[in-house]
């Protein structure tokens, strides 16, 4: 568990808080990803990644998708993806097929097992925002909001 300290900004600690807020970002994305991992590895699931459900959760449930476009919103190559589309067909958890309009475009889609695997992974999601923000009264959540749209913005900026 996460232990945190609470830093109030004073003439003496202020030169401290970019030091305090960079170790506790690269906690908590190392520990979001490592408790992500664990949750998605439960039984049935045993032999999925947290990059596979990431690769689920791409293409989504409300049909097929354009390798190109998938890719895109993993912000990989078409190539990296192709590798993993390759294991989660092995899988049955995706289905690959051509256009009929142009057949050098592939559409992937999550079969049902796939759509099973989905909302496994999205009340893992789901789970952990709720239990963080029902600890939170309304300003601290604004405040939270602000402060994540402002690291998201950082990183969209980044790529």
């Amino acid at each position: 568990m996460l232990q945190m300290k609470m830093i109030y900004l004073t003439e003496e600690n202020i030169v401290n808080i970019n030091s305090a807020l960079n170790e506790l970002l690269v906690v908590l994305f190392r520990d979001i990803n490592e408790i992500e991992e664990k949750a998605v590895r439960t039984g049935q699931y045993k032999n999925m990644t947290a990059n596979d459900m990431h690769v689920i959760e791409a293409i989504g449930i409300n049909g097929a998708k354009n390798m190109s476009a998938v890719a895109k919103a993993l912000n990989v190559t078409t190539g990296t993806l192709t590798i993993a589309i390759n294991s989660l067909v092995k899988k049955n958890y995706v289905e690959r097929v051509r256009s009929e309009e142009d057949r050098r475009v592939v559409l992937v889609s999550l079969t049902p097992k796939g759509r099973k695997a989905f909302y496994h992974h999205k009340k893992f999601h789901d789970d952990m925002i709720d239990q963080i923000v029902e600890q939170l009264d309304e300003p601290e959540k604004a405040v939270l909001e602000k402060a994540l749209t402002t690291l998201a913005e950082f990183f969209k900026n980044k790529k």
